[in-house]
């Protein structure tokens, strides 16, 4: 169902470029991880930097990402690099198959690459009708139609307002079940957005009504959050001292996360048990938070809404302040 087209029809504009490359960059002979490899920008701009010495590993759980990836047409050809369809959650596992349990930095753009908004067949626009997938890994899981062809009211309201931060969820749950019970279950991106349009009353000038649903139905379906958790986890395990964590996020909710995690791994713990003793080391250090200027907005709209925080790590605890 739907249209197909080249590869070279979904060009992706990779956000923060030099500003995330340059933030993650410590030693041209590191070993350096891309968590959410997409078509390769920042991969690209990482190996023209690196030394022959150095190493780069990506991981992409989509396997058209993958795909392009193997076939060359992602321009990233090198024997330093390697790519996993993998979530960037197990990094660790897969790094250590390779025989790496250590790297200088690791990269972690959270958005959806234009290739998948793009792609009708991949559910994920508002703007082109496709089947509702919303996948990112194709070959497994449940997709969004799935999703709302067995769940009930509440759980379909408590996904869009969880994910989606929607105030009219309940209002849009019902309009899905009473549409699936007269038996004409969601199954297009098209079918969702009718419904959501004439369930949700008012929206912000310039916002189509089902933005939220769509973000919400995404984030559930792919477990995004639950993976961001577990891949900042995985990389902190993985940073040596001095090595650098790098985060673009797209959304207040992902933000948060990674905002609450350098904050938590930031600071000092005392044991309240054995006052006398050592506190604990400090595991990051926050460096940088980091938005696009107005020249990459106007070049890129997609970029509007990204925020890049960059963390350091250490193991030594700060001095107390005098």
């Amino acid at each position: 169902m739907g249209a197909t087209a080249d590869e070279d029809t979904w060009r992706h504009t990779t956000v923060l470029l030099v500003e995330a490359v340059d933030a993650l960059l410590t030693e041209a002979d590191g070993v350096y991880v891309d968590g959410t490899f997409g078509r390769g920008g920042h991969s690209r701009r990482l190996l023209q930097l690196l030394s022959p010495a150095g190493r780069l590993v990506a991981f992409d759980r989509d396997p058209e990402a993958v795909a392009a990836a193997a076939a060359g047409q992602t321009r990233v050809v090198d024997p330093r690099f390697s790519i996993c369809h993998a979530r960037f959650a197990r990094m660790a596992e897969e790094l250590a198959a390779l025989g790496i349990s250590k790297v200088h930095g690791v990269l972690l753009d959270l958005g959806v690459s234009s290739p998948q908004i793009d792609n009708p067949e991949r559910g994920f626009s508002l703007r082109f009708d496709g089947p509702l997938d919303m996948r990112m890994d194709t070959t497994r899981g449940e997709s969004a139609a799935e999703f709302l062809a067995r769940a009930d009211e509440r759980q379909i309201a408590e996904v869009i307002r969880d994910y989606g931060e929607e105030r009219f969820a309940v209002s849009i749950a019902k309009a899905l079940v009473a549409r699936r019970e007269s038996g004409l279950a969601v199954r297009t991106t098209g079918e969702l957005s009718q419904v959501v349009a004439r369930a949700v009353k008012t929206r912000e000038p310039g916002q189509d009504p089902a933005t939220r649903t769509f973000q919400a139905l995404r984030i559930f379906v792919n477990a995004e959050l639950e993976e961001l958790e577990q891949g900042l986890n995985a990389a902190l395990a993985l940073l040596r001292p001095g090595g650098r964590l790098v985060v673009i996020s797209f959304h207040s909710l992902e933000d948060r996360i990674v905002k609450t995690f350098v904050a938590r791994h930031s600071k000092s713990v005392y044991d309240r048990r054995a006052p006398f003793a050592a506190p604990a080391p400090v595991h990051l250090h926050a460096l940088a938070r980091v938005k696009p200027g107005e020249t990459e907005v106007r070049a890129n709209p997609r970029s509007r809404s990204a925020i890049m925080r960059v963390a350091e790590r250490t193991e030594v605890a700060w001095p107390e302040a005098a």
